[in-house]
């Protein structure tokens, strides 16, 4: 954290509850971002705030510290029974949502509040049991949460604060008739401190605000210039058939402490994952076809440094806050301009450096122009020279269709092994069948 990036206005100016500055002070905040001084204070009053800045500069622990202070403050409703959820806060990805939720737990750890945490893909009974239990704000993806309320587990008569995280990207994974459903199950606005929060805002999302939202303060802090100039963005033209070998060159020549490679498909994720591996990268694949426990064991190894790459899809292009990423590489240019800026905020977050480099191929070129046009600039062309382009090894064979290959290999000898018993044995029949020749 840089002291450029950070005001001059401290966390210990804002009147807050002695349990939730005393947690601020254990986490080691002193100074608020931009974002954090100017959306803090309209909504510490009790006034809705729709709040835009760019990825990494606090807008979490914006909301957070708001909603905390909030229900500290505020009794609950007449008719509120124990148990039920005060607050909600929605999140459009199980990543963020988990992500929430731990930084959450740093800032009521000092007080009586109850956290719950529901998202889809695991832990179904474990996060209902939880939920019975009772908890005052409740954290999650839209589905899940619906799924716990049609059951009844809970009710949403008794929210006090709501929370919309990255709104924008609820729409894009059709989650907004999810969000309508659960607003109309709330208390009616004017009863409820709204926030929402996001690094980009577009005319819906607005315009869901304000159907959902009492009279909203606008906050953005975003200048001209969508990208901070903490990132240094570069940009390779390539040929299809040169990616791979220029990933591996900017890998062996940059060595980077901790590096994201975002790819747009599925598949290309784990192929491009096995390349590094046998070329002797220790990396890693993060998609939304890995199951859930997996994908938290490795963001939680990736933040740990256990393994340098992670190779991902959009999926890790938002909410995730991993410190320290050096570079952000992206082997396949997003077809949407707003998904570059969210993937190269992964890195040079909280007014650190960091590096963004992109691989313009024949397949993805095209979408250039949107994303300079969206960002507000020309991004500085490199040369991929010959002795970047490595000779690269052949890809690591995945474990999965080894194990896969080998089982049909297996079954098909299994098979050849049984047509052949059974030829033997037609044969046996026939030949002890056969009649001899009269008079023989």
């Amino acid at each position: 954290m840089t002291e450029k990036h950070l005001t001059e206005h401290r966390f210990s100016q804002f009147d807050l509850a002695e349990p939730l500055q005393r947690a601020i002070a254990d986490t080691g905040f002193e100074y608020c971002t931009p974002i954090q001084a100017q959306a803090l204070p309209v909504a510490l009053q009790g006034q809705n705030v729709i709040g835009q800045a760019r990825t990494g500069t606090g807008k979490t622990a914006t909301f957070l510290i708001a909603v905390i202070q909030h229900l500290l403050r505020q009794p609950p409703p007449e008719d509120h029974r124990p148990g039920q959820p005060r607050a909600l806060i929605l999140a459009p990805t199980r990543e963020l949502a988990v992500q929430i939720f731990r930084d959450a737990e740093a800032l009521v750890r000092h007080t009586d509040l109850r956290l719950g945490l529901a998202y889809g893909g695991t832990d179904y009974e474990k996060q209902r049991r939880q939920l019975e239990r009772g908890v005052d704000i409740l954290i999650g993806t839209p589905g899940r949460i619906i799924d716990y309320f049609k059951q009844r587990v809970f009710h949403l008569k008794s929210i006090q604060a709501l929370v919309l995280d990255e709104a924008d990207r609820m729409f894009d994974l059709g989650f907004i008739k999810d969000i309508r459903f659960l607003l109309r199950r709330m208390p009616p606005p004017p009863r409820r401190l709204n926030l929402l929060f996001s690094a980009t805002l577009s005319y819906r999302v607005i315009e869901l605000a304000y159907e959902h939202m009492d009279n909203p303060q606008v906050i953005k802090t975003v200048d001209e210039e969508v990208t901070t100039d903490k990132i240094r963005q570069s940009i390779y033209y390539v040929a299809n058939e040169e990616k791979i070998p220029l990933l591996i060159g900017l890998y062996r020549k940059l060595q980077p402490e901790r590096a994201i490679v975002f790819v747009n498909t599925k598949a290309e994720v784990e192929r491009v994952c096995n390349y590094l591996k046998g070329n002797d990268i220790p990396a890693e694949a993060l998609s939304g076809d890995v199951p859930q426990r997996k994908r938290q064991r490795l963001v939680l190894d990736f933040q740990k440094g256990e393994f340098p790459v992670l190779v991902a899809t959009d999926v890790a292009a938002r909410g995730l806050h991993i410190p320290d990423v050096s570079h952000v590489i992206n082997y396949d240019l997003p077809q949407d301009p707003e998904d570059y800026v969210h993937r190269i905020g992964r890195t040079g977050r909280i007014g650190a450096e960091g590096c963004a480099i992109s691989l313009a191929c024949e397949s993805y070129a095209f979408y250039l122009p949107d994303i300079e046009e969206y960002i507000g600039k020309k991004i500085p062309q490199e040369v991929a020279s010959e002795d970047l382009l490595a000779e690269p090894k052949p890809p690591l064979k995945p474990a999965r269709r080894a194990r896969s290959q080998q089982r049909r290999q297996g079954q098909s000898r299994q098979r050849s092994q049984a047509r052949d018993k059974n030829g033997s044995r037609r044969h046996r029949r026939r030949s002890s069948g056969r009649r001899e020749p009269a008079g023989g």
